[in-house]
């Protein structure tokens, strides 16, 4: 868990699930894997089984005791939404996501499926963003399956972007995040498949996050687009990383 996650698009991360498998070409050059395997190495006790899915009953509480509100994404080294997590625990989950109305949870799944299928099981306070995952034009039936969903605020994270995307129907998105892939083995993203995300959603009034354009050098890329960074959220704000920190109290 973190208290300040080096993800741009939320401030912190919790992970009462960790552990995943690949279903999909995003999956290929996962980094959760890569450091759920580094974090083994280290010894930690959340880590003992590497990447393989494990349940952490002892953190399901942890969002209660951060009394200052913050923008929380819910396990970001797992998949919530993954077939060995069990119904009964997701509920869990989401009954602390229901009683910390202070803050903002992020829910992000490749799994659109099971999310359709448990999202009548589940309850949805407006505290809770839920996303997607499309990575390639192949799986944009993701996203029609995350329109079925009972959630409030519903959001696409195109990352890794590995393919353009035609023409979309972003009724009921209220949130585009837009990323290139990094770290070893990082695949190429074209330019102009993300202009032509942004110009859709400055065409749509879609919120849209420009994440990086990766590499094996995310950082020396970095993460303009057009001479500029695009920060835009559901709520139309943004919070810098050191106002964040600020607001917080980390610093």
């Amino acid at each position: 868990m973190s208290e300040n996650s080096k993800i741009e698009w939320t401030e912190a991360t919790w992970n009462p699930v960790t552990g995943c498998t690949k279903i999909s070409m995003g999956c290929e050059n996962c980094y959760a894997g890569r450091m759920a395997l580094r974090l083994q190495a280290k010894g930690s006790p959340n880590y003992i089984n590497g990447f393989e899915v494990t349940l952490h009953q002892h953190i399901i509480d942890l969002p209660k005791r951060w009394k200052k509100p913050r923008v929380i994404f819910v396990n970001s080294m797992s998949d919530l939404f993954h077939e060995k997590v069990p119904i009964d625990f997701i509920q869990n989950i989401f009954q602390t996501m229901n009683e910390c109305q202070n803050h903002i949870f992020q829910v992000l799944t490749k799994r659109a499926k099971r999310l359709e299928e448990l999202s009548p099981l589940l309850s949805w306070t407006t505290n809770i963003w839920m996303g997607v995952t499309i990575e390639h034009e192949n799986y944009l039936h993701r996203m029609d399956l995350l329109k079925k969903a009972d959630a409030k605020t519903k959001f696409i994270s195109f990352e890794p972007l590995l393919s353009s995307m035609p023409e979309l129907d972003l009724n009921e998105i209220d949130w585009v995040i837009v990323g290139g892939e990094s770290g070893p083995g990082a695949r190429p993203m074209d330019q102009e498949w993300v202009i032509n995300l942004k110009n859709q959603c400055l065409s749509k009034k879609t919120p849209f996050f420009f994440k990086q354009w990766g590499g094996f050098n995310k950082k020396k890329n970095g993460r303009l687009l057009e001479g500029r960074e695009w920060n835009e959220t559901p709520n139309n704000k943004y919070v810098s990383p050191s106002e964040s920190q600020l607001a917080l109290g980390i610093v």
